[in-house]
This record gives C-alpha cells, sequence and structure tokens, in this order.
C-alpha cells in the first residue's frame, strides 16, 4: 500500500518548524467550554465498519475529553450497554437512537436526529 502524500501544513498535525532559537512554543489546548443548551449535538445510526453491528454515534460535543467521557458514561449507564469514546464521538453499542435523544434532552442538550 502506497504512503500517503502530505499536501500542506495541516497534514502535519499542527508542528511548526523554527530555525528560531527564541521560539517559545506554546500549544493552544484550551477548550471552549459550552453549557449543554449550548450544544448541539447529533444522534446517527451506523453499522460501517463495524461488521455489520449497529451502533448509535453522539457527534458534535464541544468541551474537554472528560466532560465527554462523562457524558458518554451516563448515556451507557441509562442504556445498559457497552460503548466507547473515539475521535470525539460517542460510540453506543446498539439502536438506541431514540432513548439517547430522549436523555439528552432531559440534560438540556439539542439533540438532532440524522439520517433514516
Amino acid at each position: 500500500m502506497a504512503k500517503k502524500k502530505k499536501l500542506g501544513l495541516e497534514d502535519l498535525g499542527g508542528f511548526v518548524f523554527s530555525t528560531n532559537d527564541d521560539f517559545d512554543f506554546q500549544t493552544d489546548e484550551t477548550y471552549k467550554e459550552l453549557a449543554p443548551n449550548e450544544q448541539h449535538l447529533e444522534a446517527h445510526f451506523s453499522n460501517k465498519g463495524r461488521g455489520g453491528k449497529t451502533v448509535t454515534v453522539v457527534k458534535g460535543f464541544v468541551g474537554s475529553d472528560d466532560d465527554l467521557k462523562a457524558l458518554a458514561k451516563i448515556l451507557k449507564k441509562k442504556c445498559g450497554v457497552g460503548g466507547a469514546v473515539k475521535e470525539g464521538e460517542i460510540i453506543i453499542q446498539g439502536n438506541y437512537r431514540d432513548k439517547i435523544m430522549e436523555i439528552l434532552k432531559k440534560e438540556n442538550y439539542n439533540v438532532k436526529r440524522v439520517g433514516g
């Protein structure tokens, strides 16, 4: 399999290279904390790339990884199923989209049903 060609600076993963000895590297990894009523989440149903297993995917969360994991834990516990947090998305095992939407609305999140 051929290696993927780098096309631009954004493909370098946000790294900046400098020959300046006085360069002060600072990261800006602060996340904008949004209240639940300001969040706009999407509830997706998917079975692609998962060996035919159905999952519910919640996308669009803005906040820290700890807050995302805490929300995932609430959803998994109330649905009584397993799941994971990957790449800023909450993945819940099974087709629980309607139940997850109800739970998120009770928690004051704005949630939208996406797809069939």
